[in-house]
């Protein structure tokens, strides 16, 4: 029987630098959070005499929202991170891991955002994925009815976020404080139309998931998210192993976690690149 790997690749989602998040699959196709920054430039199409302008985009303007400070705590041993939970006013938006939001200071146009992976699992329900066939026919069909009305929804959000020289605004940022929070961004995940059904001819059977340090947070929602479809270890469903590499064992985040992710059916896997660092 061929084997199917699925693997989420993440690197530091802290500030989500290009690229951080991306998921893939095998046939070498590649989704990634569109993480690009706003730029213009000038690229050679076929000759040193042949230029055109490229155009590049972090996606839409930021839509922004206030958001409150429910709590802000450290996240490892060592406090290179800290694990930020913020109370928004719809949170329908989110509706796969892998999608982040801008946040700023409240008010503050002086400090750059920063990008930031939700941590915890999507809020929002995503739409059932659509055959191969039919998804044209969707799109012109949904796209011809318009947007559907939402109704704002209260929702809680989990960040984990490195500390940086330059961030110590939000990590040492208190509950009751607000921020400014952007509409929910980027693709995400599309898990489902890659995972399920036979679009790589069959469904998949093993996941891999690899992370290092704070990128361990968009992985973190897929698998509380049940997007993923996994079953425990020898009951003969999809399996799932996680790799996670951080430098020392205190700078490793959500370990009271492993246990919980155990029973959903993921193997973790801890990666320690200096073990004997005090």
């Amino acid at each position: 029987m061929k084997l199917l790997i699925a693997a989420l690749l993440t690197s530091a989602a802290s500030a989500f630098a290009p690229p951080s998040s991306s998921v893939a699959y095998r046939q070498s196709t590649v989704l990634e959070v569109p993480i690009a920054k706003s730029n213009t430039l000038n690229y050679n199409v076929a000759s040193r005499n042949n230029y055109g302008p490229l155009f590049m985009g972090w996606g839409p303007d930021p839509i922004w929202s206030a958001g409150a400070v429910e709590s802000n705590i450290q996240a490892c041993p060592s406090g290179l991170c800290v694990s930020l939970k913020l109370n928004v006013d719809d949170g329908t938006e989110f509706m796969y891991p892998g999608q982040y939001v801008q946040v700023k200071p409240s008010g503050d146009t002086d400090v750059n955002p920063v990008f930031l992976a939700i941590a915890s699992a999507p809020t929002g329900t995503p739409p059932k994925p659509t055959p191969p066939g039919k998804k044209k026919a969707k799109e012109e069909a949904d796209a011809a009815a318009g947007p559907e009305p939402s109704t704002p929804e209260p929702a809680t959000w989990e960040f984990l976020i490195k500390k940086t020289d330059n961030n110590d605004w939000i990590t040492n940022i208190k509950p009751g404080q607000t921020v400014d929070v952007s509409q929910v961004m980027g693709g995400g995940f599309p898990i489902q139309d890659n995972l399920e059904g036979f679009k790589y001819d069959f469904p998949t059977q093993n996941v891999l998931l690899f992370a290092t340090g704070s990128g361990i947070a968009p992985i973190r929602s897929a698998i509380e998210s049940k997007q993923l479809n996994i079953s425990p270890a020898g009951s003969g469903g999809r399996s799932c192993t996680l790799y996670y590499g951080v430098k020392t064992p205190d700078d490793m985040p959500y370990v009271s976690k492993f246990a919980q992710w155990e029973e959903l059916g993921v193997q973790v896997v801890p990666v320690i690149s200096q073990p004997d660092l005090p």
